[in-house]
């Protein structure tokens, strides 16, 4: 079992900076792969980025299109924690942001939300332009 718990959303203008942080429990944080998703309200979930597990070889990294060249993902696994840093936030970036858990490894493409199998309970951000 994997609890999840973000923060750092809130009210911000365009332009500004955002770092969201997901704080994990219960498992072997460093084992498996996290992800950032968003949802805007009548739009579906959508992938945003994903960090792997840790590796002899660090980490990979792999973002959505809409945040590439504006959004990192890192992780600190001596706090259990993620972190997604987006900057020049646009108003199109307003959503309810999740991270999640991808315990298992299931093969499926890693942005699709089928393949995490833990969420939190998500953090809004509202980019007021």
């Amino acid at each position: 079992q994997v609890q999840l718990v973000e923060s750092g959303g809130g009210l911000v203008q365009a332009g500004d900076s955002l770092r969201l942080s997901c704080a994990a429990s219960g498992h072997t944080f460093s084992s498996y792969a996290m992800g950032w998703f968003r949802q805007a309200p009548g739009k579906e979930r959508e992938f945003v980025a994903r960090i792997s597990r840790s590796s002899w070889s660090g980490y990979s990294t792999y973002y959505a299109d809409s945040v590439k060249g504006r959004g990192t993902i890192s992780r600190d696994n001596a706090k259990n924690t993620v972190y997604l840093q987006v900057n020049s936030l646009k108003p199109e970036d307003t959503a309810v942001y999740y991270c999640a858990a991808d315990t298992d490894s299931g093969g499926g493409h890693y942005s699709d939300p089928r393949e995490y199998d833990y969420w939190g309970q998500g953090t809004q951000v509202t980019v007021s332009s």
